[in-house]
């Protein structure tokens, strides 16, 4: 007969932190947040890590291009969504990896005969407004000039004014030689109060531009996911049908990561993608595989191969496969259990496989409870589809500002990939909904927020970092009774009260 749990599965909103005894040293500007985003040597360091223990979804809806630059500037990173032609994931990856670098390869120039009208056609289309002049427009042609913003008047400079009419001579320029390192080019800019640096070779070819905002952002954004040419990290989102084609392209465009995205991955076919991709790229490319919700599941994916392991199935806010097919566990009960499985490989092999925590996120405390259960990181979907870097429309819906939001199992998205194991290409049914999320503003905004609730809570429990939070945390199962006197509670809101007709005020 069929095997029963002798327990319920429980969601994180069944729990809660019960509080430990917190030092004076145990404040929140003290707490760490890096966590390992690949497996490593139990007690080593993991040859890719995350400054802050949050990824984005790999979702039409969530993860494109602006929002992994956002994220990885935060100390996040966004796995690029596969549900789209190879060539337009692998232009995503190469916009993240050329949107910030110490030295850039500029990807906007032009050459002196080109017009005003080639310049703004530019500007619009890379969003760049200083751009190298060299002979040929090439990104290293000898260089003539520079064309920036204040070298023209859109309202009075003629649209088909010749570049060479306006631009900034090569003689006025302050230039410096290829091989000037990061530090001293920064000084450069600083000393002659530039926004731009240009890097020239000995026949005055161009080769990078070294720009001021690059290093102006890195000052206000400390905590940035950078590789080590200090460009953004970001990951690339793969299935187990066309992986044999999208791997290659994505990793010439600069993947630093790779995740099998399935709604289910206890299964022969990531298997075989996992041990492909090892043996044609080698195990230097690191490739996160799931989901699975219990410690076989983790078990299988860790023989496999898999760099990281995503936890959950059905706990996904737009995600209907619990209601659809009847499968599915408890986020909190799927974590706990994996989590105890990846120790326990961990002590048996010496390898310490992260583990993400894909789905069940409600509030912000769900995701601090996350890593008290085990987790190293989580995998957000609807969390940052509310923000301006999210790839969907802001509208208005009964006077309030919203964001739209699908699934991957939507009949929008289509992404018969993700769900099919196989014959006709296409969704036999839904696993996901559309649907709209409140705007919530910028991302950087928003993380700062929850980032702050997380350390605080640490320090509540007198940890200082994510392994001492683990080994700290104090967990207890709570009523639904208790969870309803964890809200506000037999109090009239003030927000409320003008609500009310003049007889109840």
């Amino acid at each position: 007969m069929a095997f029963y749990y002798d327990e319920a599965a429980h969601t994180f909103n069944e729990y809660l932190l019960v509080p430990g005894y917190s030092s004076a040293e145990c404040i929140p500007a003290a707490v760490e947040l890096t966590t390992p985003l690949v497996k490593h040597q139990l007690g080593g360091q993991s040859d890719l890590s995350l400054k802050i223990p949050m990824v984005s979804a790999i979702m039409q809806s969530v993860s494109n291009d602006t929002l992994a630059i956002a994220l990885a500037r935060e100390g996040g990173l966004s796995f690029i969504y596969s549900s789209q032609p190879i060539e337009r994931q692998a232009q995503m990856i190469a916009n993240v990896k050329d949107y910030k670098a110490g030295f850039v390869v500029s990807d906007a120039n032009v050459s002196p005969g080109d017009t005003l009208a080639r310049v703004m056609e530019l500007k619009e289309e890379t969003g760049h407004s200083t751009m190298p002049v060299t002979h040929d427009g090439s990104p290293t042609g000898k260089l003539l000039g520079i064309v920036t913003s204040r070298d023209y008047r859109p309202s009075r400079t003629p649209t088909d004014a010749k570049v060479a009419e306006f631009m900034t001579p090569r003689e006025k320029l302050v230039v410096a030689p290829s091989g000037t390192t990061l530090s001293e080019a920064n000084d450069i800019i600083w000393d002659n109060k530039l926004n731009a640096l240009p890097l020239v070779d000995d026949f005055d070819h161009l080769v990078y531009m070294v720009f001021r905002k690059d290093y102006a952002s890195h000052k206000e954004n400390p905590l940035e996911n950078l590789d080590a040419d200090k460009r953004y990290r970001v990951g690339a989102g793969i299935n187990t049908h066309d992986y044999q084609s999208r791997v290659g392209p994505l990793l010439e465009a600069g993947a630093d990561v790779l995740c099998i995205d399935s709604s289910e991955g206890f299964t022969e076919w990531q298997s075989r993608t996992l041990a492909w991709i090892k043996q044609e790229y080698g195990p230097d490319v690191r490739v996160g595989a799931g989901n699975v919700v219990d410690k076989e599941g983790f078990r299988f994916l860790a023989e496999a191969g898999a760099d990281f392991i995503k936890v959950g199935i059905g706990g996904g806010s737009i995600c209907i496969t619990r209601e659809q097919k009847g499968i599915g566990r408890g986020q909190a009960t799927s974590v706990i259990e994996v989590a105890e499985a990846r120790n326990q490989y961990a002590k048996e092999t010496g390898i310490y496989i992260p583990i993400c925590s894909d789905g069940g996120i409600v509030y912000d405390h769900h995701m601090t409870l996350a890593l008290a259960m085990g987790a190293d990181f989580m995998m957000l979907g609807r969390y940052f589809a509310r923000f301006d870097e999210s790839p969907t429309a802001k509208v208005a819906v009964n006077g309030n500002y919203m964001k739209e939001y699908w699934g991957e199992g939507s009949a929008r998205a289509r992404n018969w990939q993700r769900y099919h194991s196989g014959g006709d290409k296409k969704l036999s049914f839904e696993e996901g909904v559309d649907s709209y999320v409140p705007y919530a503003g910028p991302l950087k905004d928003n993380v700062a927020l929850t980032l702050a609730k997380m350390r605080s809570t640490m320090c509540n429990c007198g940890a200082l970092n994510i392994p001492e939070f683990q080994q700290k945390a104090r967990l207890t199962l709570i009523s639904s009774t208790s969870i309803v006197e964890g809200g506000a509670h037999d109090v009239m809101l003030k927000d409320q009260v003008g609500a009310l007709p003049p007889s109840f005020r």
